[in-house]
């Protein structure tokens, strides 16, 4: 048996916040289990995310700077949670947050400096998980699908609802995952033109009228007719949805119903595609879990076969932390923790960079 604390660190692309979750991994043999030992969600301050939403936009030797602040400011985030904390991880796994993503050309960025970051909190950091595998001709997207297999392997799917909806199931003996679509992302960026940082419950979406026609034009981006594997993110937002938006007329209300239509139309299309089954299991976690409106819209539209099942809080709001924390103590086991079966990479790997303070 071999045990790891770990302190799991996830940005994501929804701009609502940093969580951090302190975890202990604990293998036997091939089977891994968790326990979570503390958690905390820290939202952005306006002005930084404001910042992190427009790096996609500045200079390179500005973004490099911008690189090594954040990443400091990990690190202060990480020190401060941990000094309340009755233990101490072995290490620090941190996902940073996605600014480029185009695997396509070779590269992904992820800001925050993992050697900065070590620096700051006085521990060895795991950082930079994503690049190795797109240098292997993958994606680098979604990393979670390791910890759905080793940690959530009694369900169908699982689905997590963040700025980007994504998916991942076996199939054949193989992981397969791929990013469905768009979700908080729209649904948050459309909260903020009314005073508010995200939908909550979606009542917002609830009060509005639907838009057939942007409705229509959401559901037939191109993206969606890609085979997996397949990621997207932040570029493919502003690029392709946002120029949607300010096309049709219609309240923050009224686009805040359609996209929620959008996202739940979308999500139900793939699981009922995947699996012919007469019942099927989906965990979902992810910010998009308590969105009450966008779960009834999911039911409505998958029928009675298909059972979606919300867990607790905790782990609702953390998974992706949580497994940035396994992936971080694969790595330090020298075991594999990227699937190519998910990225579409040439072989799996033990992906992420050990930075020393």
């Amino acid at each position: 048996m071999k045990q790891y604390r770990i302190l799991g660190m996830m940005s994501g692309t929804s701009l609502d916040g940093l969580d951090l979750a302190l975890v202990e991994l604990t293998r036997k043999e091939n089977d891994w289990s968790y326990r979570l030992l503390a958690t905390q969600a820290l939202s952005y301050a306006p002005v930084l995310r404001e910042r992190l939403e427009a790096s996609i936009h500045i200079p390179a030797a500005e973004l490099l700077a911008f690189h090594a602040e954040y990443g400091t400011w990990l690190g202060q985030q990480a020190a401060r949670f941990l000094a309340d904390q009755a233990v101490q991880p072995d290490a620090v796994a941190s996902h940073g947050h996605t600014i480029h993503h185009r695997p396509e050309r070779g590269f992904t960025f992820q800001l925050g400096c993992p050697q900065h970051l070590a620096l700051a909190c006085k521990l060895p950091v795991v950082g930079d998980f994503r690049s190795l595998d797109v240098a292997l001709g993958g994606q680098g997207a979604p990393l979670v699908p390791i910890g759905d297999r080793l940690l959530f392997g009694a369900y169908d799917f699982c689905l997590n609802l963040g700025g980007i909806s994504n998916i991942s199931f076996e199939q054949d003996g193989r992981r397969i995952a791929y990013d469905i679509g768009i979700a908080n992302m729209l649904l948050n960026h459309l909260s903020r033109r009314t005073g508010k940082e995200y939908d909550a419950g979606g009542q917002g979406a609830r009060s509005g009228n639907l838009l057939p026609e942007l409705l229509q034009e959401l559901d037939a981006l191109p993206y969606y007719r890609k085979p997996f594997p397949k990621s997207t993110g932040y570029e493919w937002f502003t690029a392709s949805i946002l120029p949607l938006l300010e096309a049709h007329k219609g309240t923050s209300a009224d686009q805040l119903r359609t996209g929620t239509e959008h996202i739940a139309g979308q999500i139900a299309r793939e699981v009922g595609r995947l699996s012919e089954a007469s019942s099927v299991r989906v965990l979902v976690t992810g910010g998009g879990a308590c969105n009450t409106y966008l779960m009834e819209l999911l039911r409505q539209k998958s029928g009675e076969r298909v059972h979606w099942i919300i867990p607790d809080a905790e782990l609702v709001g953390y998974k992706e932390a949580l497994v940035f924390a396994l992936l971080g103590a694969l790595r330090l086991e020298g075991a594999t923790n990227v699937l190519a079966s998910v990225t579409g990479a040439s072989r799996d790997s033990c992906s992420g960079v050990v930075y020393l303070p």
